[in-house]
């Protein structure tokens, strides 16, 4: 299983990766694992604001709805449309082409405070 050493991960399973002034959010590749088939994805719209752990949208797999928290707080500038017509990059390429909202970070702090890799390793090792 791979946990991108660059990124930031929160306790619900959402990566952070900093892009300049914006963050792109996804979900993990042991979230998808552990919901497996991923058939469509509800994603907020551009221009929403998203608060930190909060729901931002929701995925839903053969198994479970489950909801999406936000890992940071911020405003929505883009939002990944080819998952409407391809959830299943979900799982194919959770890090790559399934990013899920790119965000401008209303508070930069909040992204130090999440987890490195590392340490969401442990965590998820642990469960």
């Amino acid at each position: 299983m791979t946990t991108p050493k660059e990124l930031r991960y929160s306790e619900e399973h959402e990566w952070v990766k900093t892009e300049g002034e914006t963050v792109r959010i996804g979900i993990t590749h042991f979230a998808q694992s552990e919901l497996g088939d991923i058939v469509f994805v509800e994603l907020p719209e551009v221009g929403d604001e998203i608060k930190a752990d909060e729901p931002f949208g929701s995925v839903e797999s053969v198994k479970t709805v489950s909801e999406l928290y936000a890992p940071i707080s911020g405003k929505i500038v883009a939002v990944n449309e080819e998952l409407n017509d391809s959830p299943e990059f979900v799982n194919e390429s959770p890090y790559e082409k399934a990013w899920m909202i790119v965000v401008e970070p209303s508070d930069r702090s909040e992204i130090e405070k999440l987890m490195t890799a590392e340490t969401y390793e442990e965590m998820i090792n642990e469960g």
